[in-house]
């Protein structure tokens, strides 16, 4: 049986779901096919906090506002946090920087969110919409060119037919592997251990992000008084976090973010995943587009992967919507570069920003340059409120709805 559609975005998650409710909001008359692989199973606010959580920009807050989903997502449970304090271990806390919302005249600097919170908000949008179709669960198997479409070829042995197929289907995405899009980076040969943990101090509704020699620790608030942690330490070590007892754990926590917050008790599961780089060459072709992980995954240190991600689904929607409004084709390549000229330079300029502060704070060489670097920003107001200005995404080249 064969499937005929506009367009085929692959994958279901938050950047994917995403950008199928804003194309779909473009126009009635654009149909749009949603595949994936299975959806999350709905919970209520009474149940435990994921540990899988992001910390969502202003300009994030406002594509999903967009959607339709951000009134969802803040009504059921979101953790907006007013402070950030960073610093090195190699230094010490009365060294380090501390940005404040009240300082660039905003409310908040960002909201700390669940992941799946905001990936049910957005299925429950795309099942609002009648020119969106789920077709879950399902595989892609295949995709080819055939005359002046895609061919989406799934397990089960369907096709879907379609002008334009979305890759947002992750860091091992199928699709911009059967596209032969070659991609460069490198294993940083770290992973993230998550969890959730309940300390002796309260947080203050701030994110404290501790560099230590072997990578950073961060505390991120939650609304409920309990932090969701992210350590981006060495394999060896994550294995041992994720093995030890729960007193150990709970210790080498404490101690990794040097008491601040007194002490950390875990109160979740733990879990962990691989750290690295990837860059996509192209993040287009005819008929295709990659977005987020598909095309860019950076370190988590600063938080930014998942609004990297949102702002590549705002930005296709809207050449796309440039280009229904000229009666242009959007699938064609020459449409489509418009996306990518526009995404790859900002992508590019976060991932190196990213990866020189993984390298500045992992070579112990640089203790005192790293000391005075830090020392120089918390001195000079108009520097570190142009960097909170720009992590908030209230800098840049932004699309439309992220500037509203």
């Amino acid at each position: 049986m064969s499937l005929t559609t506009d367009v085929c975005v692959v994958g279901a998650g938050m950047v994917g779901a995403t950008a199928a409710v804003l194309l779909a909001k473009l126009d009635p008359a654009l149909t749009v096919i949603v595949v994936d692989r299975s959806l999350p199973d709905p919970y209520t606010n009474k149940e435990n906090v994921d540990v899988r959580v992001s910390a969502v920009s202003r300009a994030s807050q406002r594509v999903l506002a967009a959607c339709g989903a951000w009134e969802e997502v803040a009504d059921f449970r979101h953790s907006p946090y007013e402070k950030m304090r960073v610093w090195d271990a190699a230094t010490s806390f009365d060294q380090g920087i501390e940005f404040d919302c009240a300082e660039i005249a905003e409310p908040d600097l960002g909201s700390i969110v669940e992941n799946r919170v905001i990936q049910l908000a957005l299925i429950r949008q795309m099942r609002s919409l009648d020119n969106i179709d789920l077709v879950v669960p399902a595989t892609v198997q295949g995709l080819s060119m055939a005359d002046d479409y895609q061919k989406v070829r799934l397990e089960d042995g369907r096709d879907i037919a379609c002008k334009l197929v979305v890759a947002a289907d992750g860091a091992q995405s199928k699709v911009r592997d059967l596209a032969a899009i070659p991609v460069k980076g490198w294993s940083y040969e770290q992973k993230g251990v998550v969890a959730t943990v309940r300390t002796q101090r309260p947080h203050e509704n701030t994110a404290w992000q501790r560099f230590l020699p072997h990578g950073p620790i961060a505390f991120l608030p939650l609304s409920d008084g309990r932090s969701s942690i992210v350590w981006s330490c060495p394999e060896d070590l994550a294995t041992s976090l994720m093995e030890m007892s729960e007193s150990s754990f709970n210790q080498e926590v404490t101690q990794a973010l040097d008491d601040v917050l007194g002490d950390v008790c875990c109160d979740s599961p733990r879990a962990s995943f691989p750290l690295s780089l990837m860059h996509a060459q192209h993040y287009v072709t005819e008929g295709l587009a990659l977005i987020g992980d598909a095309a860019h995954v950076v370190h988590p240190l600063a938080g930014q992967g998942a609004n990297l991600g949102f702002l590549d689904a705002a930005c296709l929607a809207e050449v796309v919507g440039n280009s229904l409004a000229t009666r242009d084709y959007f699938f064609e390549t020459r449409t489509l570069r418009k996306y990518e000229r526009w995404r790859k330079g900002e992508n590019l300029l976060v991932m190196s920003l990213l990866d020189g502060l993984k390298r500045l704070f992992d070579a112990e060489s640089l203790t005192t340059l790293r000391s005075r670097g830090l020392g120089w920003v918390a001195g000079v107001a108009p520097v570190k409120n142009q960097l909170v200005r720009q992590a908030m995404g209230l800098t840049g080249d932004l699309p439309a709805i992220a500037r509203r």
